[in-house]
């Protein structure tokens, strides 16, 4: 009977030692401004417990096991920090976190308004002709001269036989020099 009761006794202390759990509350500001961070990660290193402030950089951590834990706060744009406290059976542990902004040099940028430029500058549309190009077209009747190669050029439009107009592209007769 004693064996029992001395079995029960200890199996009531283990979930005793084994409940011994607090709580960690707190708020994490900006070191410099001092403004409150909102959805930063808290979390208990080598635990799988964690959280993330609200609006007001205020976080809670429960059922913490007690004992020294090593709290890890991570947001980006910030340096890590790494704060070990001491939580001992049902304290509640209020902590003030502040974390330093980094700085990381990223590679240089070059910026130049060359296509802007582009899209704003009106450049007049040219095509060179050679008397090698002239001769390749097919002609009816006669030899191949500049007429009969701009007809075949795509945007071009001719009006009538002899002494038409030309309408390059949209554009009136006036526009164009040829």
């Amino acid at each position: 009977m004693k064996k029992i009761l001395s079995l029960s006794f200890l199996f009531f202390l283990s979930f005793q030692l084994w409940a011994q759990e607090g709580d960690i509350r707190g708020f994490v500001y900006d070191k410099e401004s001092g403004e409150p961070i909102m959805f930063c990660n808290i979390i208990v290193e080598n635990l799988f417990l964690g959280t993330a402030t609200d609006v007001n950089g205020f976080f809670n951590l429960s059922n913490i096991p007690a004992g020294t834990q090593t709290l890890l706060v991570t947001y980006i744009g910030y340096d890590t920090l790494r704060q070990t406290v001491t939580l001992k059976k049902d304290q509640l542990l209020n902590q003030k976190l502040e974390l330093s902004p980094s700085s990381i040099q990223i590679e240089t940028v070059t910026i130049s308004a060359d296509r802007q430029e582009m899209k704003t500058d009106v450049k007049v549309s040219v095509t060179k002709i050679s008397p090698k190009d002239i001769k390749t077209i097919p002609t009816i009747g006669g030899d191949p001269d500049l007429a009969q190669y701009l007809q075949i050029l795509p945007g071009v439009i001719f009006t009538g036989d002899q002494g038409g107009q030309l309408y390059i592209r949209g554009g009136s007769p006036i526009q164009n020099k040829v």
